[in-house]
């Protein structure tokens, strides 16, 4: 008793609350690591713009994540590497040679426990609230073991450079699309969102990413009219037209004069008909071209997100779309790219089309030709690829490399696609079948 009275003496203590001091370090450490990296930006900003001022320290420590790490991770493995050295002289000096075992195992459970899982499951719990309560002690600590981490960052990178990685500051891991798209994965396959809210979030996500050549009416399907007609026979046209605007040409239909507005139209037909006889003859000198607005021509590579934007602030509804070559390719509305975010829009003039997409009671599904990839993937799920063709019909010659014929049968992407109707060089029908592949 009286050899070991001597080893509890005030350098054991000492030594002791250094330890345990080391290890709240640690914990701190740990925790805002976790806090820091899991905290959502969004949510911190929210919090900042409520007045939280930890909430706006948290956003600022965070902007260059590879020297908050490299700092955090540096104080962190200090504090334990000199937790675990002192442990260890205090207990060879309790227990001799067999101290550096205790003190191993000792250690190990200490940091495991209290510095490691404790507090990153408390951080990961409430990865906001602890974010914005340690921001400002970590973005003191990161200033002052900057020079330390820009040293080390230059190390790491001459060694992956001498591998042949480039590694860049200010690159992040995920794009902000790629996050919400994934929370929305998420949320759709537990079940917290709906099928639409997702499709209607991602497909506004998207915008960006797509052209307007993917979406445009094809110049084929285009309602037009000749601007050389007589104003009788384009008025009885612009009226039985569902549409409110129609292109007018002139020879030829690749040769766009102008747009024709139905309201427009019939403003100067009553204006005519009132300073006339009142009969549709008095119409008979109308000048078409007159009354028709420039045609708003765009390139066929302009995003859906900046064709959108152009809309907006022309305060028109209506373009045509042209190729490098300046030769039409199709038309393209703002009603066309809402309905890549909210779905298809009808109104009562509209034309009562069927549905694109027809289940069969043989697990088939009748897809018109046309429909394209992006929305047969959002009504079913699938995930057939669309980087080579815009419609299903497009992704079948593709694959093919051929025009298929009536009744042929393919397998690719894990489908049976069977062409049921054909008209011409285009596919206007098809079956689809999910292949089942046995395990």
């Amino acid at each position: 008793m009286d050899q070991i009275i001597p080893l509890l003496d005030s350098a054991f203590w000492l030594t002791a609350g250094a330890i345990a001091l080391l290890l709240l370090m640690s914990a701190f450490f740990s925790g805002s690591e976790t806090a820091l990296t899991a905290a959502s930006r969004a949510k911190l900003r929210a919090r900042a713009d409520k007045g939280d001022a930890g909430a706006e320290k948290a956003m600022q420590v965070t902007e260059d994540s590879e020297r908050l790490i490299g700092a955090i991770l540096l104080g962190n493995n200090v504090v334990n590497i000199l937790s675990a050295s002192l442990a260890t002289a205090l207990f060879t000096r309790l227990f001799g040679d067999s101290g550096v075992a205790l003190a191993t195992l000792v250690m190990t459970a200490l940091v495991l426990v209290f510095a490691e899982v404790l507090p990153k499951t408390y951080a990961i719990t409430l990865p906001e609230q602890v974010a914005s309560r340690v921001a400002a002690p970590i973005r003191l600590v990161t200033l002052l073991l900057a020079p330390i981490v820009s040293i080390v960052r230059q190390i790491v990178r001459g060694i992956l450079f001498a591998f042949g990685v480039r590694t860049d500051a200010d690159q992040h891991m995920f794009s902000v699309q790629e996050e919400i798209a994934g929370a929305l994965a998420i949320g759709a396959s537990e079940g917290n969102i709906d099928k639409e809210d997702r499709n209607r979030l991602l497909g506004a996500l998207d915008l960006g990413e797509r052209t307007v050549d993917e979406i445009m009416l094809h110049r084929s399907q285009i309602e037009m009219v000749d601007a050389d007609a007589d104003p009788d026979e384009i008025l009885s046209v612009v009226l039985a037209s569902s549409h409110t605007r129609l292109p007018l040409y002139r020879g030829e239909r690749e040769n766009v004069v102008g747009v024709i507005h139905a309201k427009d139209l019939l403003r100067a037909v009553e204006k005519i008909m009132r300073g006339g006889d009142g009969t549709l003859k008095s119409i008979a000198d109308l000048n078409v071209m007159k009354v028709a607005m420039k045609p708003y021509f765009i390139p066929e590579t302009t995003p859906l997100d900046e064709q959108m934007r152009e809309f907006l602030k022309r305060h028109t509804h209506f373009a045509l779309v042209v190729d490098e070559y300046g030769d039409l390719r199709g038309l393209l509305t703002l009603e066309d790219i809402l309905e890549e975010i909210v779905g298809e829009i009808a109104d009562e003039f509209d034309p009562k089309a069927e549905n694109r997409l027809k289940p069969t009671e043989s697990g088939d599904y009748i897809v018109e030709g046309a429909m394209t990839i992006r929305d047969l993937n959002r009504e079913t799920d699938w995930s057939l690829p669309d980087d080579e063709a815009n419609t299903v019909a497009g992704l079948v010659i593709h694959e093919a490399q051929t025009i298929p014929y009536e009744g042929q049968v393919f397998a690719f992407h894990g489908f049976r696609f069977e062409v049921s109707e054909r008209k011409e060089n285009r596919i206007t029908q098809l079956k689809i079948r999910p292949l089942i592949r046995a395990d």
